[in-house]
Parts: C-alpha cells; sequence; structure tokens
C-alpha cells in the first residue's frame, strides 16, 4: 500500500487512485471521499484532491446529508473550490436525491406510510427551511401528483386549509396526505403540528375528501401520525 498523504494523485499507486480504482473496481468500492475527489479533479499546491475533498466531508460530519444542505457559497470557502467545482458537487448531491425520488414515482400507489415518507423526500429532506406539502390521491391511492403548499423558516411554516383542499378539489383527488418536514431532523410532532393535523383531517371529513396521513420528514426517518393512531 503506497503512503498517499499529500503526495500528488498522479505519483500513487494505481489501485490508489479514485479514478483508476473506479475503473477496475466499480464505484461502490470507493469512498465517499473518493467519489467527491473525482468531482473536484485537481486540488491545490498544499492539498490532493482527496484531502480536499475529506476536508469537505469533515466539515460535514462524515455526513451525505449534512453535505447535501452545503449550498455553493458555503463550498467557496474552502480553498481549492472554485464556483465551477462547488457547481458541480452540487450538481452530483442533487442527482443522487432525484434518483432515488425518481425509483418510488415509478411504484406511484401509496400502500404505507413508508411509501409516502419516501415519495416526500424529493420536496422535504435536506432543507434548513421548513416546507409543506401534500400528497394527491386517487380512489385506487395512486398519486395525482406532489404539490408544495408553503415555505416557511426554520422555526415553522404556515398551512392554509383554504389553499390545501382548494389544491386538491382542483385535480379531483379522492384523498389526500400530509406532508412537511422539520429542520432540526428531529421528527417528534409540536402541539401546533398536532392542532393543524386535527383542523384538517376534520375539514377533509366534512368534505368527503379525507386525510390519510401527516408525515413529518426529520433526517432520513420520519413520524407517522397514522402509524401512531392518532388521525
Amino acid at each position: 500500500m503506497s503512503e498517499t498523504g499529500r503526495t500528488p494523485i498522479k505519483l500513487w499507486l494505481e489501485d490508489d487512485r479514485p479514478r483508476e480504482k473506479l475503473l477496475i473496481k466499480g464505484p461502490a468500492a470507493l469512498s465517499d471521499a473518493e467519489l467527491i475527489a473525482i468531482l473536484i479533479n485537481i486540488g491545490t499546491r498544499e492539498l490532493s484532491a482527496l484531502d480536499l475533498a475529506q476536508e469537505i466531508l469533515n466539515k460535514a460530519e462524515g455526513n451525505l446529508i449534512e453535505l447535501s444542505r452545503l449550498s455553493v457559497k458555503d463550498l467557496l470557502k474552502f480553498k481549492g473550490i472554485g464556483e465551477a467545482k462547488a457547481i458541480t458537487i452540487a450538481a452530483a448531491l442533487e442527482l443522487g436525491k432525484r434518483r432515488r425520488s425518481s425509483e418510488i414515482l415509478d411504484r406511484r400507489t401509496i400502500r404505507s406510510s413508508h411509501d409516502a415518507f419516501e415519495l416526500l423526500q424529493e420536496k422535504l429532506a435536506d432543507l434548513n427551511e421548513e416546507r409543506f406539502c401534500i400528497i394527491l390521491l386517487n380512489r385506487a391511492n395512486r398519486v395525482l401528483n406532489v404539490e408544495m403548499v408553503s415555505t416557511g423558516g426554520f422555526a415553522g411554516t404556515v398551512a392554509d386549509p383554504k389553499k390545501i383542499f382548494k389544491i386538491a378539489l382542483d385535480a379531483k383527488a379522492s384523498s389526500i396526505i400530509l406532508g412537511h418536514n422539520h429542520p432540526s431532523g428531529m421528527t417528534k410532532p409540536s402541539e401546533a403540528d398536532n392542532k393543524l393535523t386535527s383542523k384538517l383531517k376534520s375539514s377533509g371529513d366534512i368534505l368527503d375528501l379525507p386525510v390519510l396521513d401527516h408525515i413529518i420528514v426529520g433526517d432520513e426517518k420520519y413520524f407517522s401520525y397514522a402509524d401512531e393512531g392518532m388521525m
């Protein structure tokens, strides 16, 4: 095994170079830092691309979820990361999220709270602000669409019942699932969440447009009101 340290990547043994390693062993064999190093391509005089990638990962506490929350502006703060590299990293992370969402959209029937959670991930995961969405369903629980209702700050967002049910009625939905995120990553519902859920469920019952569930999205986890017997 070579001593990589800060030695230029071109001087490493072939198996230690991220690009060559990917060609020989496939992308699954690479660490997160090695994959990011491929995106960075060229490091600085002091740091190799892999060193720079590790520095960025350390800033995100080694967590890809935290990494995806870094904006282009945040990435530009790292010495050796210019606009082109920052945009490349941000684009790659966004593609990863969209790929996951596309796989779920192929299975457009909601059979469980986990199906709903996976569908909401694209719009609600890894955000620094709170957003409120609704999943519109037909009578067979097939997804008609996922609509963004409102966007707020870190502390919360306002979900207008009139707007929610107008969207659902216009789409000729038979039922809806509510969804919002907690930027803190915690999924425990607040008292305001409970009151809003109760209000919307009651309104849905009156309109014969049932609210089937309310999903709170956190960091790769969720809370389901239906699963907890709170609907």
